[in-house]
């Protein structure tokens, strides 16, 4: 396919297919729920409009800013990202919702900082491990200062409560740090420190000593911890290979809680069966393809690392809302990028698909040749 405008086609159509097919099913898995709250059945399939439109706004922001400057900004964009988390605990500024402190609240618009957090840390990670690669293995340089930095944002991360962002943003800085060259030895040695951690949070923390309790065993757990998940479960045995049709689900009416944010890929598993979830993880696939063959071509390590971690941070998050609807994760409460309704996400998720697209563009200019691919 012939790239026009510098837009790697590939990731593009695959980013608009899943906010399209994100918008149908919000609606379709929302509008009993938005009816019921709001009396409009369209409440959150027009909020959802909206975010796609400004989602897609940024991704063209980003596509046209070149990704040099976000190496600039490193430091500033970091420190924000820790500012705007350490704001959740300020007076009439943090937001509860279902009782975690999650939302910045600024002039009646709500923001999740943990997201932003996400993105400002694979900013300063690239910048960082190019900047020490010749001294990347020595402790002092190449692990101990990402490692506390990563230990300040999960921290706050942890407070709010959000285990399931904390838990992935430690796995996707791990990942970039050993892409980065940081020796096995100290990477290794971390998870090990993190077991009587994570030990710890399982014995004391109660919410989430349930979710791993009903994840091993749900059936056992099926009218409390595991509701969801056997919600879920059967929404995605009751779809069968073809679905029972758009619109047409059973789980999504008040037996699934929230189907339209962290469990709508178990709506779609419903509705659209087997070929819909096969046809949605191949676009995911595509998207990560695209951003690995990015991030092996680039022309520089600040290249190299961004795209890295955009990309496996995608990944990342994809992987672990789809397992969590099979049943093959703990609940963790991340959404599904460019699916799940939600506005922070899936701009976020919009802007690191616009840097990619950047990075490919920018590359391919300096050597002459088309973008990557």
């Amino acid at each position: 396919m012939k790239k026009r405008g510098g837009y790697d086609p590939y990731l593009l159509l695959g980013v608009l297919f899943l906010m399209g097919m994100g918008v149908v099913m919000v609606y379709s898995a929302s509008s009993m729920v938005a009816m019921k709250r709001f009396g409009s059945d369209t409440y959150f399939f027009n909020r959802q409009v909206v975010n796609a439109l400004v989602a897609i706004l940024v991704l063209i922001c980003c596509r046209h800013v070149p990704y040099s400057f976000y190496r600039i900004l490193a430091y500033p964009i970091i420190v924000i990202a820790f500012l705007s988390l350490l704001a959740l605990y300020l007076p009439h500024v943090g937001h509860s919702v279902g009782g975690a402190k999650r939302w910045l609240k600024v002039f009646g618009m709500s923001f999740q900082p943990s997201e932003f957090a996400r993105l400002g840390l694979i900013i300063y990670l690239a910048y960082s491990m190019s900047k020490k690669q010749e001294r990347i293995k020595a402790f002092s340089i190449g692990f101990a200062p990402h490692a506390i930095v990563l230990g300040c944002f999960t921290t706050l991360i942890v407070m709010e409560p959000d285990l399931g962002m904390a838990a992935m943003i430690t796995l996707l800085v791990w990942i970039m740090l050993f892409v980065g060259g940081v020796r096995l030895s100290y990477l290794f040695a971390a998870v090990m420190g993190m077991v009587p951690l994570a030990y710890h949070v399982l014995k004391h923390v109660e919410y989430a000593r349930l979710r791993v309790l009903s994840f091993l065993d749900p059936w056992q757990h099926q009218s409390d911890a595991a509701y969801q998940l056997v919600h879920s479960l059967m929404a995605f045995g009751s779809g069968g290979i073809f679905g029972a049709g758009i619109g047409k689900g059973h789980q999504k009416l008040f037996y699934l809680p929230e189907p339209h944010t962290d469990f709508i890929f178990s709506v779609a598993g419903e509705e659209l069966g087997l070929v819909g979830v096969c046809f949605i993880t191949g676009l995911y696939f595509i998207i990560l393809w695209r951003g690995f063959l990015i991030a092996m071509k680039a022309g520089d390590l600040f290249a190299t690392f961004l795209a890295t971690g955009l990309t496996a941070s995608l990944g990342l998050q994809a992987c672990v809302n789809a397992w969590v609807a099979l049943g093959l994760l703990p609940t963790t409460g991340l959404t599904l990028p460019f699916v799940s309704y939600g506005g922070t996400s899936l701009v976020m998720c919009a802007a690191m698909i616009g840097i990619l697209m950047n990075i490919s563009a920018r590359q391919a200019a300096e050597g002459g040749k088309q973008p990557i691919g």
